[in-house]
């Protein structure tokens, strides 16, 4: 953001789990300013607001504040792409949790209603911003392991009901782990290696219910009516070829998040759901190198997780570098564009599925800007990576 420039105002529509993350983190960031949220549940709604010293509006009212430029949609997944035009309606910038929509169609729509109202969409993951990302597409840029030609990705779990204390939408329509987590793994493949050319894949489910693990509804069960399982292949432009697994259907695995085969080693970048950790590199000798991004700010360990695992937990900056295009102009790295393709990537992972073919994209899109400590420390107020 130039000197001077004033905080753009930041509002929430829903104020769920995730919110928390957002309103926490964004006062890390010197481009943005959260003044008010909003939720069809207006008892949550008036908790954040007074959790954090803000406004609680209905959502009418927040769409029509005058001090609110940028609205972030934390609503459920089936909801983003309607709420997301109602943002744009309004006039205001939209900030999407992810997935952008539940269809490519839905997705090219909000294009259309973004390109109606002079207003920007993004849409996170923004963990691709992290230290350890940014380190391994830094390595990758610079050839540390030739070309990447084959690889694999897991995200995998007993599931959702073993933790969320309200479950329920992670197994409906909209859910599932393709839709849920795919999005982080998916962003952070693109991140590295360049978009999708085509996929296939297999997806099922264990059971057609589950039975919530955590309180205040223990022993309830709900029903599952979305894939929970999925197998794909990945096809990347670039030649390259990724095995992707999604699952909540997995008590346990030995399995490394994401691993990168390169005519000259092995890439192991840390898990896209988090912003920090150490990439290692394995050459044919055998020999382990690690690196770590250790001056970036964004690698600093900054809250222990419910697993009590200390992690680096930077959510709001993919907001703060939209806020930042918006006042300079230039191109903001959560892009509509990489979300569309993802949104399609997915979509079609879970078609493959049903249909049993291959799926060709007619999406694509450019690699992310490299977001490099220099470029994460311009966002952020002097201590911010302390607090």
């Amino acid at each position: 953001m130039s000197a001077g420039s004033a905080p753009l105002g930041v509002g929430i529509i829903g104020c769920g789990n995730i919110s928390e993350s957002y309103l926490a983190r964004a006062a890390l960031f010197a481009g943005i300013e959260m003044r008010a949220v909003a939720d069809l549940d207006a008892s949550r709604a008036e908790a954040r607001a007074a959790e954090f010293g803000l406004r609680a509006e209905t959502v009418e009212d927040l769409l029509a504040a005058q001090d609110i430029d940028i609205v972030v949609n934390l609503t459920v997944p089936a909801a983003h792409a309607e709420v997301t035009r109602a943002i744009l309606a309004a006039g205001k910038h939209a900030y999407s949790e992810k997935p952008l929509a539940l269809t490519l169609e839905d997705a090219k729509g909000l294009a259309r209603a973004a390109e109606a109202a002079g207003r920007r969409i993004g849409c996170a993951p923004d963990t691709f911003l992290g230290a350890s990302h940014q380190e391994s597409r830094r390595l990758l840029d610079a050839g540390a392991v030739g070309r990447i030609t084959h690889g694999t990705c897991h995200v995998m779990s007993a599931g959702m009901e073993m933790w969320h204390p309200n479950p329920d939408f992670f197994f409906l329509e909209g859910g599932g782990p393709v839709l849920d987590l795919g999005p982080y793994y998916v962003t952070q493949l693109v991140n590295l290696i360049g978009p999708v050319r085509r996929v296939a894949a297999m997806t099922g489910m264990a059971r057609d219910t589950r039975v919530i693990a955590t309180a205040p509804r223990t022993g309830e069960t709900i029903p599952v009516e979305t894939p929970t399982t999925a197998h794909a292949l990945l096809d990347f432009a670039s030649g390259a070829q990724i095995t992707f697994s999604a699952s909540w259907d997995v008590p346990h695995h030995g399995h490394r998040n994401v691993e990168l085969y390169g005519t000259e080693g092995t890439l192991l970048p840390q898990d896209p759901n988090f912003f920090g950790g150490t990439t290692e590199i394995v050459g044919p000798d055998q020999d382990v190198r690690s690196f770590e991004a250790a001056d970036h700010p964004l690698s600093v360990v900054n809250r222990t997780t419910r697993d009590r695992r200390p992690r680096a937990d930077y959510r709001s900056v993919g907001l703060a570098d939209m806020a930042r295009a918006i006042q300079t102009g230039g191109p903001h790295r959560c892009a509509f564009e990489m979300a569309l393709h993802v949104t399609e990537v997915l979509e079609a992972i879970l078609c493959s599925g049903e249909e049993g073919r291959f799926i060709g994209m007619t999406t694509t899109c450019a690699r992310p800007a490299p977001f490099d400590a220099a470029a994460a420390r311009s966002l952020m107020p002097e201590g911010a990576v302390a607090a």
